[in-house]
């Protein structure tokens, strides 16, 4: 089949270089226009427009999708059979969605109708899902609300963070679209019907995962134990506080349950309202207290240095057992 792909970020290369190096054939690739995306006024091309250009792939960077007279034109001249849509970052219109012969399909990682939008893989883990996966979606002009071809489930594991979950579900994507495209192919248009699945059929709450905004990333140490855990890999690695008027990252934590401490294996003090340093275990790191169990901070990034671990974390930020971990 001849398609045009649309994406943006990392999450989307696998999907894009497995269809690449299948029997299909990528007319175009459609992401978003290259950014300042550090210091200085260096524009920096997006992660698909890299690879596809790397690849040889024409690629499109459109500023405005919605009624571009010229790109709509484009697109038709093409002349693609089908658009694959993964992580581009805008919404379609439906003049663009109903262009190909068999319309637009998108790779969306979440158990659909639950985390439709903009961040559903963060969503999954700050809510503390068992379960996410990726569902291929005809598209239309609604928010992630079109009939499902098909999906697959896979487990959240306490560990995963945003960077394994996403790779874990880029993978899976990759593998979906592939399948979703052969049963695409061999169904005459009018057929395709018959296989999808309204998002009701499917029986799940529906929940909105809207884009995560600055404040989402601040750390409240008032909070429960498993929630902070969450906001740490859900967002991972820009969960942050402040403490000594420096920003720090909290990169890595573990939850010290109530038996380790009366085991005595760590020696801390629990008799601190939250947010207070309440121990600093040698060649391990800082331990705050919460509104439940205690946290230990194993790996942060201070502003203006590299990440770092255990002691030399210990040495750089230099605390003192009493005080508050947060300005």
């Amino acid at each position: 089949m001849k398609i045009i792909f649309w994406g943006t970020p990392e999450y989307s290369i696998k999907s894009l270089e497995v269809l690449n190096k299948s029997d299909h054939d990528i007319v175009a690739v459609i992401t978003q226009p290259d950014k300042k995306r550090s210091r200085g006024n260096n524009l920096i091309a997006s992660p698909v427009k890299e690879y596809a250009t790397k690849e040889g792939i024409q690629v499109f960077t459109p500023e405005i999708v919605k009624g571009n007279i010229d790109l709509i034109r484009t697109l038709k001249e093409l002349s693609c059979d089908i658009f694959i849509v993964i992580a581009y970052g805008k919404i379609l219109p439906k003049e663009i969605l109903d262009i190909p012969k068999y319309k637009s399909w998108n790779a969306h990682a979440s158990l659909l109708p639950r985390w439709r939008g903009a961040a559903p893989i963060q969503w999954s883990i700050l809510d503390g899902d068992k379960f996410t996966g990726v569902g291929i979606m005809r598209m239309e002009e609604g928010l992630d609300t079109g009939d499902v071809l098909i999906e697959k489930k896979i487990m959240i594991e306490f560990k995963d963070n945003l960077k394994t979950l996403s790779e874990k579900l880029s993978d899976l994507s990759s593998e979906l679209i592939l399948k979703a495209l052969a049963y695409i192919e061999k169904t005459k248009k009018e057929d395709i019907n018959y296989l999808l699945k309204k998002q009701a059929f499917f029986e799940r709450e529906l929940k909105y995962a809207r884009m995560i905004n600055k404040s989402d990333y601040i750390i409240s140490w008032e909070s429960a134990s498993t929630d902070i855990y969450r906001k740490v890999n859900a967002l991972y690695p820009r969960a942050n506080t402040n403490f000594k008027n420096k920003n720090i990252k909290i990169i890595k934590i573990k939850i010290l349950k109530n038996d380790e401490i009366e085991n005595k294996r760590y020696k801390i003090k629990t008799n601190y309202k939250p947010g207070f340093i309440i121990g600093i275990l040698k060649n391990e790191g800082i331990v705050i207290s919460t509104k439940t169990d205690p946290i230990l901070i194993l790996e942060a990034k201070i502003q203006g240095k590299n990440i770092s671990s255990r002691n030399q974390l210990i040495q750089q930020l230099n605390p003192v057992i009493g005080v508050r971990f947060s300005d």
